[in-house]
C-alpha cells in the first residue's frame, strides 16, 4: 500500500509549478494522502499572497487524482477552507486509466517560438468544452484584435517586474543555467527547458541581471504572436480553495492540449504585478472573474522537461 501511495506522489510532482520551486509536501497515511504547501520554497517577490503557490498544488492534485483513477481508486477531495492542506481520501474502485493520465510524463511548460499554426477547429472545440471545477471558467482569445489587449499588458507586466531588482534576483535564484547545476538541485529553471544553450552561472546571472525591461517586454511579445491563442483561467473567488481549483484546471487543460500535441505556457505577468491584476480583469472582459493565470497555447518542437526531486525529499511524516 505504502509504495503504491509512494507511486500517487511521484506522479503528482510531475504537476506544474511556478520557477520549478516544487512548493509541496505529502503525508501518507492509511487511506489518504495529504498535500501541504512548503513555504520554504514560495516565491516571496513574484508571489507574495502564495496565490500561485496554492495554484502549484492544485496542479499536483490534478495529477494526484488521476494517478489514483488509473491505480484503481477512487477519491474524495477535502480543499483547504479551513486547513492548511489539501487531503485525498483514498477507497478501492475499479482502474479508470485515462489519456490524461497517460499525458502526464509527456506535458511540459514550453517556453519556446511556437510555429503560429491555427488550431483546427474541432481541436479547439475539445478545449473549449473541457471538464471545470465548480466557480472557475476559462475566456480563449483566438484572433489577433482580442489578443492585443493581452499583448498590452503582458508587455506593462514585463516593464514592471524586470525594473524590480528583488524580482530579478528572486528569478537568479531559480534559474538553472548549465546541467550541472540542474541535476545538483533537481528543481528551478533549467536553460535547455526553455531552448536556451547551457552558460557558466556567472555568464547567465551577468545576462539575466542586463536585460532590459524592453527586451523582456519584445521576447514575451514575440512568443505571444507565434501562438495560437491565450486563455484566462478565472474563478469566481479569489480565496484558496479557488485557487487550489484554478490549479486542477490548468493542469486538466495542459494534459488534455498534450493528448493533441499542442504546447502551453505561461505569461502571467499581468496578473502577478499588482497594480496591473483589475486594470488587466477590467480591459479583457472579465467582468467579476478574478484572473489566476494567463495561458498561450500552439505547435512547437519538444523541449526537455524540468527536473524534479526524488518522492523521498517531498515526503514528510504524519502528526
Amino acid at each position: 500500500m505504502n509504495d503504491q501511495l509512494r507511486n500517487l506522489v511521484a506522479y503528482a510532482t510531475q504537476a506544474a509549478n511556478g520557477h520549478n520551486t516544487q512548493p509541496w509536501k505529502f503525508t501518507l497515511q492509511k487511506s489518504a494522502i495529504q498535500i501541504h504547501p512548503d513555504y520554504s520554497r514560495h516565491l516571496v517577490a513574484v508571489d507574495p499572497q502564495d496565490r500561485e503557490l496554492w495554484i502549484s498544488l492544485g496542479c499536483a492534485l490534478e495529477n494526484l487524482v488521476l494517478a489514483a483513477g488509473a491505480a484503481g481508486y477512487t477519491t474524495e477531495v477535502t480543499y483547504p477552507d479551513t486547513n492548511e492542506f489539501i487531503q485525498v481520501i483514498l477507497s478501492a474502485g475499479a482502474s479508470q486509466n485515462s489519456p490524461l493520465f497517460e499525458a502526464i510524463p509527456l506535458r511540459q511548460n514550453t517556453r519556446s517560438m511556437y510555429n503560429s499554426q491555427a488550431i483546427p477547429t474541432g481541436d479547439l472545440d475539445t478545449l473549449q468544452t473541457l471538464s471545470l471545477e465548480p466557480g472557475i471558467s476559462l475566456k480563449y482569445f483566438t484572433n489577433i484584435n482580442e489578443r492585443q489587449t493581452v499583448e498590452d499588458y503582458i508587455v506593462q507586466g514585463n516593464m514592471s517586474q524586470y525594473a524590480d531588482q528583488a524580482f530579478l534576483n528572486e528569478l537568479i535564484e531559480w534559474l538553472r543555467f548549465n546541467k550541472k547545476e540542474a541535476l545538483r538541485a533537481m528543481d528551478g529553471l533549467f536553460s535547455a527547458c526553455s531552448g536556451n544553450p547551457e552558460v557558466p552561472h556567472w555568464l547567465g546571472k551577468l545576462f539575466v541581471s542586463s536585460t532590459k525591461p524592453q527586451q523582456q517586454a519584445d521576447s514575451d511579445t514575440a512568443k505571444l504572436r507565434s501562438s495560437s491563442g491565450v486563455v484566462v483561467i478565472g474563478s469566481a473567488e479569489d480565496d484558496r480553495s479557488h485557487w487550489v481549483r484554478s490549479g486542477q484546471v490548468y493542469q486538466r487543460l495542459a494534459l488534455q492540449m498534450t493528448t493533441m500535441n499542442i504546447k502551453s505556457a505561461f505569461l502571467n505577468q499581468p496578473i502577478e504585478v499588482t497594480d496591473l491584476r483589475k486594470q488587466f480583469q477590467n480591459a479583457a472582459g472579465l467582468g467579476s472573474t478574478n484572473p489566476q493565470l494567463l495561458v498561450r497555447y500552439g505547435y512547437a518542437e519538444y523541449l526537455p522537461r524540468s527536473l524534479r526531486r526524488p518522492v523521498d525529499k517531498v515526503l514528510m511524516q504524519a502528526s
